[in-house]
């Protein structure tokens, strides 16, 4: 995937623009919660200097064509409110992942993360030919689990002592996936109020 381009995807509920350093005021207004973190493989920011690396890290992982890290636009409100990204590119292979994804307490569980997976979606299948999309998460996450259940990805399985999370801990990580076949089908159901509209 050619990480230099600048992709901006929309529907009818979110944007997604690059990552930038001019979002730093407002990551600044959502990103300290430490339930958002609680499952992730990198701590709570928990401060401004947290947050400036964080966008550091996130900029320099994009410039090493390692991921590419949006910034997620409430269109309600025109704030980023959270960030996702895509990686553990295999396009020759015609796969990738979506992942690295949090937002704002209070955008949870009012549609948002669902519209954002929708332009994901929609843009690895269409635009970049994709075969297979991943995500994975903490197998204690139950709560993630569940949302990408609802999403209609399909639950594979649990890898054991998968990685290192938070504190040097290792985690087991369940993966999930869509194919394209599912996708075209998705498209019409879990994804239908986005699809319709953009």
């Amino acid at each position: 995937m050619d990480c230099s381009r600048c992709i901006t995807l929309e529907n009818a509920r979110v944007r997604l623009r690059p990552l930038d350093t001019s979002d730093f005021e407002d990551l600044k207004a959502v990103i300290f919660d430490d339930d958002i973190w609680r499952f992730t493989t990198t701590p709570n920011p928990g401060d401004s200097v947290g947050l400036a690396a964080y966008l550091t890290q996130a900029l320099q992982d994009r410039e090493k064509h390692v991921r590419y890290p949006f910034a997620i636009v409430d269109r309600q409100t025109g704030r980023v409110v959270g960030s996702t990204s895509y990686g553990s590119f295999a396009l020759p292979e015609k796969r990738l992942e979506i992942g690295w994804t949090w937002i704002g307490t209070d955008y949870q569980r009012t549609g948002l993360n669902r519209a954002v997976k929708h332009l994901l979606l929609k843009y690895a299948f269409g635009e970049l030919g994709c075969e297979r999309v991943e995500l994975k998460t903490d197998a204690r996450n139950w709560k993630s689990r569940e949302a990408m259940r609802r999403m209609g990805a399909t639950e594979e399985g649990i890898l054991r002592s998968h990685m290192f999370t938070q504190g040097g801990l290792r985690r087991d990580s369940v993966y999930f996936s869509i194919l394209k076949p599912e996708w075209d089908q998705l498209r019409l159901t879990v994804f239908r109020e986005f699809d319709a509209r953009g």
